[in-house]
């Protein structure tokens, strides 16, 4: 009989052989553990461990693992039915998903698109963008504007609209569509003015030929954690009413509390013509993503010379994540999402500001569930890695930045272990 340990030996192995993992080389990649089960807000690795997930994995676990209202909503529809098409079909948990986007999105997002992930859901909106102006009777209107810094996904049009230089797809820049970038948008407090005038500026310069503003709102996800003032929002919006251009918010990270808002797009009160949100949506169950837009958005669609929205997916409106995202936002909204981030909120505050004062750290922030800190180096994300781990926490810092992004449920205890175990990565890289 194999034992258990030479068991974990051979699946690592296998691994390290034969399958990418994120960001990752085949020939030189980096080290992977065995997950064999999680509950709570704990991974249980292969070797016993149990530690606390500071990731939601990758930010969509939001109210933790094996919850049971999500399990029994995955149950009850997978002895109904797990997947049927939905060109010429429709089911309860779609419908059911769509009522309750369009009454917690901003006022005036009224229909709705369902998508395989993030990456398709800009994906989605870029084609949508275009087929408005198509049905405007302005075809000419192809390029976006978008903001240095961001981050929109790893499929062809998602990195078009990522930041070109800074951004993880700077090798594919040559043979991408050529968009407009604007600076990235100031932190709070910051000269939101002089931002909007060269936005603005931008815009009239390009106005006969952008079809869109794309932005992840008020927080920059995965090309820096980068917050910014909720203004400046404004400033978009505004930008776009005068030009004819559609404002596409990417709230595929931020949506369903994430920044202490139910969508960041509220930090300002501001309603996007195309809002795309993913992750959290199904609680980390299943992959799933929406475009909810207005209806004038649709009605341009719709004079376009084909008619309609030229998109499609296999599994659009998958019945089984459809279900799964209905009960876990009746769960967000049902168990007070906001007193939960506050909470947590509160917690990266007293365990992450002392870091500010550290040697080789360059900021520190946090806003809702999101604590962040930015080392004036890259981060050696194996050591950093570890060093969470020794102290019983999953952490996955990138370029230079050791963060966190916890469940919702996350109790103080476990939030304060998670800021000593980023201290600990932290005090680890900058001592060097």
């Amino acid at each position: 009989m194999t034992s258990p340990n030479a068991a974990v030996t051979d699946l690592l192995a296998y691994d390290r052989a034969h399958l990418w993992h994120p960001y990752t080389s085949m020939t030189d990649p980096t080290t992977t553990r065995e997950v064999t089960g999680a509950r709570g807000v704990r991974l249980r690795l292969a070797d016993g461990r149990e530690v606390v997930d500071a990731m939601s994995s990758w930010w969509c676990a939001v109210h933790g693992y094996r919850h049971p209202v999500l399990d029994a909503a995955a149950r009850d529809q997978i002895d109904q039915m797990a997947h049927v098409m939905f060109g010429g079909l429709t089911h309860a948990p779609a419908v059911d998903l769509a009522r309750r986007l369009v009454e917690l999105t901003p006022p005036g997002l009224e229909q709705v698109f369902l998508a395989d992930s993030g990456s398709v859901a800009v994906e989605v909106a870029l084609k949508m963008a275009l087929q408005v102006q198509r049905g405007r009777g302005q075809p000419e209107r192809t390029r976006m504007l978008s903001l240095r810094g961001g981050y929109h996904g790893d499929t062809y049009g998602a990195m078009s609209v990522c930041d070109p230089v800074s951004g993880m797809h700077s090798m594919f820049a040559a043979t991408l569509p050529r968009q407009v970038f604007a600076p990235r948008p100031p932190a709070p407090g910051g000269d939101v003015d002089g931002w909007a005038q060269t936005v603005g500026e931008l815009a009239e310069e390009h106005r006969h030929e952008l079809a869109a503003v794309v932005a992840e709102p008020v927080l920059q996800g995965a090309g820096g954690m980068h917050v910014y003032d909720p203004a400046c929002l404004g400033v978009l919006r505004a930008v776009c009413d005068e030009h004819g251009l559609l404002l596409v918010l990417d709230e595929i990270a931020t949506g369903f509390g994430r920044t202490g808002a139910l969508f960041a797009a509220d930090h300002a009160g501001v309603t996007p013509d195309i809002m795309c949100v993913g992750k959290a949506l199904t609680g980390g169950y299943l992959t799933l993503s929406a475009v909810v837009v207005t209806t004038a958005v649709a009605h341009a669609i719709a004079a376009s010379e084909s008619g309609v929205l030229m998109h499609g997916p296999t599994y659009m409106g998958n019945p089984l994540a459809c279900a799964v995202a209905g009960a876990s936002i009746d769960l967000l909204i049902s168990a007070g999402w906001a007193d939960q981030v506050a909470a947590v909120s509160t917690g990266l505050e007293d365990g992450l500001r002392p870091l500010a004062a550290l040697p080789g750290v360059r900021d520190v922030r946090v806003l809702g569930a999101v604590g962040v800190v930015q080392l004036d180096r890259p981060v050696d994300v194996g050591r950093a890695t570890e060093a969470a781990l020794q102290q019983g926490v999953w952490l996955r810092p990138f370029r230079d930045l050791v963060y966190t992004m916890p469940p919702y449920v996350t109790a103080a205890d476990d939030v304060r272990a998670i800021t000593d175990a980023i201290g600990t990565a932290v005090r680890g890289e900058v001592s060097t």
